[in-house]
């Protein structure tokens, strides 16, 4: 690995192209210990973590036809939380660095600019920077030898070019999507709600209904928005799903390793929960195969090795990227990216409550939804730009009446 430059990967190439103070394409993992956290102590945390992944120590340059990353040798700056979640990051007030490590209270949160890397990595990151803040407060408890076990390989490895086949073709027509409609917060407001559930119920109740914990989650939300936001429109509800290929294919890098599949129903598909539930399971099927998602891969891999496209100067394919984003906007409703259970070394866990994961919404979904799972709390997050929340309510009114509703949490927004 070259330390001094890199190229980004087929992914993250995009992001600085498209991304602004208004489309931030930043994510958020948080995690919340049991104690209130001391600022010295977390900048020497984070500034160990880093040192394992140094591939992260970077910061993005300008080329004539891409960006790349560049070596990054300035300081981390470490900040209590002063602003919402998932926010721009600014070059120029975060010493250039594509992560933004913040605390508030007992709460340690990493914003993540999504040509870094995808969620998975990051939240392996996050845990690094976790273990390392502990190993220092509570010295005399945790054991050092126990460092052997997060050994991190930095592969930066482009892994979209290495498995994708560009004879692939993805055929099928894209329908319009229903976006949602509502008044906006004030410019920059982001409100989050955190609701909790509890695992062991969820999963028995997923058993029952002969599907997974993430088709469960997806067919609720489709129904809380068609009851809670969708108005006179024949567009469908459709619900992108991000897809951690590491479970497809063989990938040890942390940089952007993820695809998506979309889950598409119709307004005269939705009659019962059941009847959604059974949509989706059906959508999840045909969809989440191998050659499903390497079809799409391939698709997005081919559209950024075009001959045509890779000559472009990048002032150029600025203006074409944006045109096509505004198109593009359209035909998503929402997303929801589950990134599944959080695993921690035993002797770390009784210092850590929980975790949170958190995605920007922005002008065409309004509304993004995350989940991950510690211990037995399954955290399902909502954050949005809008002040109606309509969607939430239908949600944990839903969960409430399966009986694996335990709280709500948000930030008063």
């Amino acid at each position: 690995m070259d330390l001094n430059w890199r190229r980004l990967d087929n992914s993250a190439k995009l992001f600085p192209i498209m991304s602004n103070k208004k489309f931030s394409s930043v994510f958020r993992i948080s995690a919340i210990l049991y104690e209130e956290i001391n600022e010295d102590i977390l900048k020497i945390a984070t500034e160990n973590a880093v040192n394992k992944f140094i591939s992260y120590k970077v910061k993005l340059k300008k080329g004539f036809f891409w960006y790349y990353l560049e070596y990054n040798s300035k300081d981390i700056i470490i900040e209590e939380e002063n602003n919402y979640p998932c926010k721009y990051i600014d070059k120029n007030t975060n010493n250039e660095y594509l992560f933004k490590v913040t605390y508030f209270k007992n709460k340690i949160n990493l914003d993540v600019f999504h040509s870094l890397t995808d969620g998975t990595n990051a939240m392996h990151f996050l845990k690094e920077i976790v273990y390392c803040y502990l190993e220092i407060s509570h010295k005399s408890e945790i054991k050092d030898n126990l460092r052997i076990d997060r050994i991190y390989e930095n592969n930066t490895e482009d892994d979209y070019i290495k498995n994708y086949n560009k004879h692939l073709k993805n055929r099928k027509k894209n329908k319009k999507a229903y976006i949602l409609r509502g008044k906006k917060l004030p410019l920059g407001a982001i409100a989050v709600t955190h609701v909790i559930m509890d695992l062991e119920k969820l999963r028995k109740l997923c058993k029952t209904k002969d599907c997974t914990i993430t088709q469960y989650l997806t067919a609720i939300l489709i129904e809380s928005i068609f009851y809670g936001n969708y108005e006179k429109s024949k567009r469908p509800i459709k619900i992108c799903i991000p897809v951690n290929l590491k479970k497809y294919f063989s990938s040890k890098t942390i940089s952007n390793f993820f695809s998506y599949i979309t889950v598409e129903i119709n307004k005269n598909d939705i009659k019962t929960f059941s009847t959604i539930l059974e949509y989706v399971k059906k959508e999840f099927k045909e969809k989440l195969t191998e050659d499903g998602i390497l079809k799409t891969m391939s698709a997005n891999v081919k559209l950024g090795t075009n001959i045509f496209i890779r000559l472009m100067p990048l002032f150029l394919k600025k203006f074409t990227v944006k045109l096509s984003y505004i198109e593009i906007r359209k035909y998503t409703t929402t997303t929801y990216s589950n990134i599944g259970k959080i695993g921690i070394l035993p002797e770390y866990k009784k210092y850590i409550d929980d975790f949170f994961i958190l995605i920007a919404p922005e002008k065409a979904e309004k509304i993004k939804c995350s989940s991950c799972s510690y211990e037995n709390n399954m955290s399902f997050t909502f954050t949005s730009i809008l002040q109606d929340k309509n969607i939430e309510k239908k949600f944990i009114e839903h969960l409430k009446k399966d009986g694996i509703f335990i709280k709500t949490e948000n930030n008063g927004v």
